[in-house]
């Protein structure tokens, strides 16, 4: 059974910082590119980091450069995204994003934790 397990959302003030977790289960972690979206009510779902199997090479939206952070430990099946200096902005639903790297295509989502930034 393929599983991916949100945790650590929450709600803080601006300024605060929150530690996604996704815990992957079911397939070859390591074969996988992992990343993290959101979606806020009313607007689309949106790529916010993304790292490559080995964790060689990751990507931003710029809405979040240098405040967000993407890691990833394959022995523990486990992707992060470290998420500071938030903004009420950020607020929104985040989903992790299990993507094969190569061979048949597949491609599996988390059910999302809520992150919630206000004063």
């Amino acid at each position: 059974q393929v599983q991916l397990v949100e945790s650590g959302g929450g709600m803080v003030q601006p300024g605060g910082s929150l530690r996604l977790s996704c815990a992957a289960s079911g397939f070859t972690f390591s074969s996988y590119v992992m990343s993290w979206y959101r979606q806020a009510p009313g607007k689309e779902r949106e790529l916010v980091a993304g790292i490559t199997s080995a964790g060689g090479s990751t990507n931003y939206a710029d809405s979040v450069k240098g405040r967000f952070t993407i890691s990833r430990d394959n022995a523990k099946n486990t992707v992060y995204l470290q998420m500071n200096s938030l903004k009420p902005e950020d607020t929104a639903v985040y989903y992790c994003n299990a993507k094969r790297e190569r061979g048949w295509s597949r491609n599996y989502w988390g059910q999302g934790t809520q992150v919630t930034v206000s004063s």
